[in-house]
């Protein structure tokens, strides 16, 4: 018994050591990615705007999706795509469109994947230094505008 104990614990301990140096990523958690979308929803509707805000992952994928009461259906779309865009590139929405129009050397960036939405209102969430997802707004009269509420729901979870 002892003897097969002692060989199970050989066998086993260079996968503990090995599992203990497995890399982590920060992630956004659920309940700040919806404080984050409610807060920008929230800070547009004082502004009388009915918006769509979308909440990605740093894979890209949706976490969360607000669509204000009589928001326009296209407004979910633009603010996935720029919520996405955010994420995939870590970078804003705006200066990345001013990047794109003052650099046509770089307008295959517009299509390079047919979920990226290259309009103001989307910003990176990063917390900590660390890229965690991407924030979009979209239905507001200006993309300014769209962007102002993405950043409240940063300032919400105290993001960068």
């Amino acid at each position: 018994m002892i003897r097969t104990v002692a060989l199970a614990a050989a066998l086993l301990t260079p996968v503990a050591a090995f599992a203990q140096d497995l890399p982590t990523a920060p992630y956004l958690p659920l309940a700040m990615a919806t404080t984050a979308a409610q807060a920008a929803v929230d800070a547009c509707s004082v502004e009388g705007h009915n918006v769509s805000v979308a909440i990605v992952a740093r894979s890209g994928e949706t976490k969360v999706l607000l669509r204000a009461d009589n928001a326009g259906p296209h407004t979910v779309g633009s603010s996935i795509g720029k919520a996405f865009t955010s994420a995939s590139l870590g970078r804003d929405t705006t200066g990345l469109a001013n990047f794109i129009g003052g650099s046509p050397e770089n307008d295959g960036m517009r299509v390079m994947d047919s979920r990226m939405v290259i309009q103001a209102g989307g910003l990176p969430i990063k917390i900590g230094g660390a890229l965690v997802g991407g924030i979009g707004v979209g239905g507001a009269p200006s993309g300014a505008i769209d962007e102002t509420c993405a950043r409240v729901g940063l300032d919400a979870i105290g993001a960068e």
